[in-house]
């Protein structure tokens, strides 16, 4: 093996595990977090900073970038809330931490890529993004954002080898339910169903897939001839989009809800 990936968000979770499953499959294997020292086992991944916040952070990597033959874009903030009282501030950091950060690390190595004839971007994004959940628009919005970009830019670069493609994970065991952010008053109309939903979507993510999962459907979508346009894994993922093609969108919308204890 002979190609260059970098991984953002390497340091956990899904991050962690394709990188070290990169790794452990020969690739040269970068992998970002916001403080690399940090990190106590790197499983053969070179650490460098990374804070999709900041735009300097993000445009010191390019002379990194410009080697990279794979790139996953998984790091990502989770959040939650009624959409009438997230802040405008929070929205603003999420769509640049979740959209315009990897999408800009895509514009960086793409050069580079072309001139190689080969390069894979992976999007990590959410089942979510095909089945909206109340109380995690902002989330969901991101990730179809995200999706979007993907869905519009293989077209683009696939004649020159290189193919974007997104892995959409259902319910994921990795403890993002304890870094969530969370807006809504206390005295909010909508905290007894907030809350109702937030229990739910913790206990299905404690009886989620495993990292590991997700990040064996990442690499075969990097190493696949042709990647698909979406590689969607857990949470009955071939079942639940054969319904969504076959079945009435209003019957998907409840199923969706009642899954997170929100019968109405």
């Amino acid at each position: 093996m002979n190609r260059t990936a970098l991984v953002t968000g390497a340091s956990s979770g899904i991050g962690r595990a394709t990188a070290a499953a990169l790794a452990g499959r020969g690739y040269r294997v970068l992998g970002t977090c916001r403080d690399p020292e940090s990190v106590t086992s790197t499983d053969g991944v070179e650490f460098l900073p990374l804070d999709l916040t900041s735009d300097a952070s993000i445009e010191a990597l390019a002379g990194r970038i410009a080697e990279v033959d794979v790139l996953v874009n998984n790091a990502g903030e989770s959040q939650s809330g009624p959409l009438e009282e997230l802040p405008m501030e929070a929205l603003r950091r999420l769509f640049q931490v979740n959209v315009l950060g990897p999408v800009r690390l895509a514009q960086l190595a793409l050069p580079g890529m072309r001139s190689r004839g080969y390069g894979r971007v992976v999007m990590v994004g959410s089942m979510l993004a095909s089945f909206p959940l109340a109380y995690r628009s902002s989330y969901v919005a991101t990730k179809a954002a995200i999706k979007g970009f993907a869905n519009g830019a293989r077209h683009e670069n696939s004649p020159f080898g290189v193919w974007f493609t997104t892995v959409e994970p259902g319910s994921i065991n990795t403890g993002i339910s304890s870094r969530r952010t969370k807006y809504v008053a206390a005295d909010s109309p909508h905290r007894a169903d907030f809350d109702t939903m937030i229990a739910a979507l913790d206990r299905n993510e404690a009886a989620g897939i495993t990292a590991e999962r997700v990040a064996a459907t990442i690499v075969r979508a990097i190493e696949a001839d042709r990647p698909r346009q979406r590689y969607a894994v857990g949470s009955n993922a071939p079942f639940v989009f054969a319904l969504r093609r076959l079945g009435p969108s209003g019957m998907l919308e409840k199923l969706v809800h009642r899954r997170h204890d929100l019968s109405r």
